[in-house]
């Protein structure tokens, strides 16, 4: 039965109805272990459902064996996930408000966890990719759902504390899948990265049902659903995210598809900000965008997921194709980022009482920054410790960041307001992170080329360094049963040009990453603060 208005935000203990949480006195009192245990459960769905974006990464040679798919196909197993995330978070706070937070959290993990047993057994590509986009739909609806909660179940001074364990969740999560994946995928099978989601999943199900109880559904608003916006905002972020999915593979402008999806993109965003931009009950209302500290926030958070998924993307990449290594050892080295990302805690969480967020957010966005700058003097020769402290400062960067732009963004809107702006903060982290790793993927290859020829331009006959290199290589290879010893050195020699080449494109991404964030530094003073004493809903 549908609440009114006044009881969307009561809890419910069990035995009788708590007073309203539109106070922060009242939601402090209303707190109680049951609600601790449903929002532990809430926090383990988040982690797998963000864990699964990346798990898939490291072992998608072993599921195309699997599935008996081309190396081109198989990229689908993580873009179906990612087109479907990216679709389903913006309608998560529609979805919030006619469920109940609930509800909707409920549904989404049992869902998401169907969908990860039967992703475990998919028998071709394209039922994995079916299964894939369902789960992708499914963990992207648990995301928003969190923040949302933390700004309407916890007390003003709770609320920093709660964010830095959802921000530790969101952002460690992706840096481990890749390792987490690697690692079961050699010690058991690729199945096993589906089928570990099932125990977990049932159990998130049966704590958030049991012991949650946020709000009541507005069964109303399913009478008034807006198929016309949700069709516009389906084609939009669908079609922006294959664009950015499949747009370096497929030489971008070049290949008449993407001209098509991104025609499509264009047209349906303008028919969307139209559409939801006019009518009285929309299904993402943008005017959230009106509050200035929003605004920015969202920015800030565009820029983070730009900075997170872009790194993440690039050091395996870096690793693999220059150092050579497997996914295990991979793992060892980008798992800094995380252990100093837990460290970051327990210095963030203690700063953010006493420090302007404006102030700890400049110092997180320089910090990630420096970090980024300083992976950008790799050679072919650094190892791991060269890798180990641009990754510490980046990682103990991370809360630094999200603790305060999280709050500056949600810290300023009325509670009614909280569950459609998350679902919008958490789509511009994702959308920052498609966008980056397709421009950082596309000029990764435009470096290389332009690195590799002026390489190739100062090997020339009369180089006497190439020529003694050459030679070296040709009396070093003289014991070996070679027809010709001087096409084989030349051929390890132009190898070693490509791998240069390659070294020196990925420095040139980390620096720009690094000259993004120092740029951002100059919207700061556009943001105005947030107070821990005023907490979501305050209207100020």
């Amino acid at each position: 039965m549908a609440a009114s208005t006044t009881e969307n935000l009561r809890l419910d203990t069990g035995a009788a109805e708590v007073p309203e949480l539109e106070s922060p006195e009242n939601r402090e009192n209303a707190l109680g272990r049951s609600e601790w245990i449903g929002f532990t459960g809430m926090i383990f769905g988040v982690f797998m459902a963000v864990l699964d974006i990346q798990i898939v990464a490291s072992s998608l040679e072993q599921i195309q064996a699997g599935l008996s798919a081309t190396r081109d196909e198989i990229g689908w197993v993580q873009t179906a996930y990612l087109i479907a995330e990216v679709v389903i978070i913006p309608l998560s706070g529609w979805l919030g408000r006619a469920l109940s937070t609930r509800y909707l959290f409920v549904l989404a993990c049992g869902g998401f966890t169907l969908m990860s047993f039967l992703c475990a057994l998919a028998w071709n590509l394209p039922s994995m990719v079916v299964f894939r986009a369902l789960q992708g739909l499914f963990g992207g609806a648990m995301i928003p759902s969190i923040f949302a909660v933390i700004y309407t179940l916890f007390p003003p001074r709770l609320q920093p504390a709660i964010t830095i364990l959802v921000g530790l969740v969101v952002t460690v999560a992706p840096t481990a899948g890749p390792v987490f994946g690697g690692y079961l995928t050699e010690t058991v099978s690729w199945k096993a990265l589906f089928l570990i989601n099932l125990l977990p999943g049932v159990l998130v199900c049966l704590t958030t049902w049991l012991f949650l109880r946020i709000d009541e559904p507005e069964w109303d608003l399913l009478n008034r659903i807006d198929f016309r916006g949700i069709l516009y905002i389906v084609v939009f972020l669908g079609s922006l995210q294959f664009v950015l999915e499949e747009g370096a593979r497929k030489d971008w402008f070049e290949s008449g598809e993407i001209v098509f999806f991104a025609g499509l993109a264009a047209v349906s965003s303008i028919a969307m900000f139209y559409r939801e931009l006019t009518i009285d009950h929309p299904i993402v209302d943008l005017r959230a965008f009106c509050n200035r500290n929003f605004a920015v926030g969202c920015t800030f958070s565009f820029i983070l997921g730009l900075g997170l998924y872009t790194m993440i993307y690039l050091i395996p990449v870096y690793l693999a194709g220059v150092k050579g290594l497997n996914s295990l050892q991979i793992g060892q080295y980008i798992m800094v980022t995380g252990l100093f990302q837990l460290v970051s805690a327990f210095v963030a969480g203690p700063l953010a009482k006493v420090l302007d967020s404006r102030l700890m957010l400049a110092s997180g966005l320089a910090l990630y920054g420096t970090g980024a700058w300083m992976n950008g003097s790799l050679t072919a020769e650094s190892g791991y410790w060269e890798f180990f402290w641009p990754q510490a400062v980046e990682g103990f960067a991370l809360m630094f960041c999200f603790l305060p732009i999280s709050g500056l963004a949600l810290g300023t809107l009325p509670p009614e307001a909280v569950k459609n702006a998350s679902g919008l903060f958490n789509l511009m982290r994702n959308l920052g992170g498609a966008i980056g790793i397709a421009v950082a993927s596309s000029l990764k290859i435009r470096y290389i080329k332009e690195h590799y020829a002026a390489l190739r331009e100062s090997v020339t006959a009369g180089s006497h360094e190439a020529e003694t290199l050459i030679a070296n290589l040709q009396a070093q290879m003289a014991g070996f049963p070679l027809q010709d010893n001087e096409k084989a050195a030349l051929k390890q020699f132009f190898g070693w040009v490509v791998r240069e080449a390659e070294v020196m494109a990925a420095n040139d991404l980390f620096r720009l990453l690094a000259v993004i964030f120092f740029a951002s530094l100059v919207l700061m003073p556009l943001v105005n603060k947030v107070s821990t004493d005023q907490g979501a809903g305050g209207g100020h």
